[in-house]
This record gives structure tokens, C-alpha cells and sequence, in this order.
């Protein structure tokens, strides 16, 4: 029996970037989070510590920091400018993958008018993931930590019971949860409306799609979501989604002689369902990529 190295990979995560764009007439901020993998030719170091064809993770965080002075643009387009720089530089580099967080930042308002350099950190963290190998290129956007809430039109009832169920069935609740969402683009040019347009565009019909579908369970709202997403951007070809149910309780307050009427809950952080689903179109092309 022979023992053998398998797929592998390396690079530098989580490097943390912030640039300021020093507009005449307000500044501007870029804040990632910037992660790099990198995978080829690699073999002699990791069985022989021959690292002549290992470009180090530090060089990657550098690059990283060197590219961001020529500016940033959208986060996809940054993706694509680093993953194929390693892909087109380093011999031994056949593949690359960067994943991109962008922390939002909103404008504060003082007296009214959009202040000139002061910001307060928005909800949710916009995504991107770009995977260059050989001749392939594939790009995915997405959103994390987008917490919605619908306080009614949501049931939950007519599921399987066995000897260990004790869940009450529930014609009105509180549905809640903190998405995650990615999107895989049929192409690695750009939309026809820029990046950051089809975002936007993929995240208001997300959050449109959870707010007005009268929800039987979690996973229909997840799956009202992904169709919405691609019925309105057909440059998508598939989404993927993890919803937790993040559960509110309805408190017993008779103990105290109170009633409740649908208006005090108990909201625990764990454990929590953990819905997840993939909704694509039927002709898409697979690709087997990391999201």
C-alpha cells in the first residue's frame, strides 16, 4: 500500500485592508477582509521541504496591499485582478482562489447632510470569491450576516411527530434568521449594469422575496428567495443559501397572573435549525468550485 499526497492548497487569511479614497468633496472607504489560496505544482514541499516553487503567504499579503494603491473598484473586480496575477505569474501556480469580504460602512448624517469623513458600520458583510483555474474563471458574489425578521405570516405545522417530538405546532410566529447567501454568475465578465448594480439588485430581491411570502416553513422562504434572485438577474445561474431559525419563544407569563398576547418572547442563541438549499437553473453548468 503506498501512502500519497492528496489535493492541497495554501495561502494567507483574513488580510485586513482599509483604503481611503480622499474625495474633494467627501472621503470614501474600502474595508476587506482579503483571503488567498493558492494550488499547482506544489508536491516537492511538502515532500521534500523543497520550497523553490512556494511564493510565501507574506509576499501574497503584500500583493494584496500593492494592488489596493491603484485603487479597488468593485470587490469582484479586485478578486479577478489578484487571482489571476498568481495564476500568471507564479510557475507553479495553476489555480487560485480569493474570497473577499467587504465591510460596509454608511455615511453619518450631521445636521441633516451626509458628513464629509465620519461613518458608522452598515448590516451586513457583501462577498465575493473568485476561482481562476487554467482557462477557467468562475465568480461568485453573495452577502453574510443579513438578519431579517417577519413578526407574522409565518406558520410552522403538519410535521412528522415521533416519540421525541414535543414542539407545539404554530400558526403565527415569529420568523427570523441571519442569511447567508451566495450567487454564481454565468460568466466572468462583468453584467451589463457593473458589478455592484447586480448586487444590489440580488440582495433587494432577496430581501423583498423573505418579507412578502406568506411562509409555511423556512425552507419555502428559502426557496422563494433563490428563485426570486434568479427570475430578475439572468446572468445568475445559481444560488445557495444557509438560513439559521433564529427561534423567539413565546414566554408563559400566567405564573405571574400576566397574559400574552403574542408580544413577549424569549429568543435563545442556541441550538437553532439550520436550514440550507440550492436553487439553480435546470440547464446550468456545474462547477466545482469552493463557495
Amino acid at each position: 500500500m503506498r501512502i500519497v499526497l492528496g489535493e492541497n492548497r495554501y495561502g494567507k487569511a483574513e488580510t485586513r485592508l482599509v483604503r481611503v479614497d480622499r474625495g474633494a468633496d467627501a472621503h470614501h472607504v474600502t474595508d476587506l477582509t482579503v483571503t488567498t489560496a493558492l494550488a499547482g505544482d506544489l508536491a516537492r514541499t511538502h515532500l521534500t521541504g523543497d520550497n523553490s516553487g512556494v511564493l510565501p503567504t507574506d509576499t501574497q499579503k503584500n500583493t494584496v496591499f500593492a494592488f489596493a494603491r491603484d485603487g479597488i473598484g468593485d470587490v469582484e473586480s479586485f478578486a479577478l485582478r489578484l487571482a489571476r496575477h498568481f495564476v500568471d505569474t507564479v510557475p507553479t501556480v495553476h489555480r487560485a482562489r480569493v474570497h473577499i469580504d467587504a465591510h460596509s460602512w454608511d455615511r453619518v448624517a450631521v445636521g441633516g447632510a451626509p458628513s464629509h469623513h465620519s461613518f458608522r458600520r452598515a448590516a451586513g458583510t457583501r462577498c465575493a470569491t473568485v476561482t481562476v483555474d487554467g482557462d477557467a474563471t468562475h465568480v461568485v458574489s453573495g452577502v453574510d450576516d443579513l438578519v431579517l425578521m417577519n413578526t407574522t405570516d409565518s406558520q410552522f405545522h403538519g410535521f412528522l411527530r415521533d416519540s421525541y417530538t414535543t414542539l407545539p405546532e404554530a400558526t403565527d410566529r415569529i420568523l427570523a434568521t441571519a442569511v447567508s447567501a451566495r450567487w454564481r454568475h454565468g460568466s466572468a465578465d462583468a453584467p451589463a449594469d457593473g458589478w455592484s448594480t447586480a448586487f444590489d439588485d440580488a440582495l433587494r430581491n432577496l430581501v423583498e422575496a423573505f418579507a412578502d411570502t406568506p411562509s409555511l416553513s423556512l425552507q419555502q422562504t428559502l426557496y422563494a428567495m433563490g428563485e426570486r434572485v434568479l427570475t430578475h438577474r439572468v446572468e445568475l445561474c445559481e444560488v445557495r443559501l444557509a438560513l439559521p431559525n433564529k427561534h423567539h419563544f413565546l414566554v408563559d407569563l400566567a405564573p405571574f397572573g400576566l397574559d400574552n398576547p403574542g408580544e413577549v418572547f424569549f429568543a435563545p442563541d442556541r441550538p437553532y435549525g439550520l436550514i440550507e438549499g440550492t436553487v439553480l437553473r435546470d440547464d446550468a453548468a456545474p462547477a466545482e468550485i469552493a463557495w
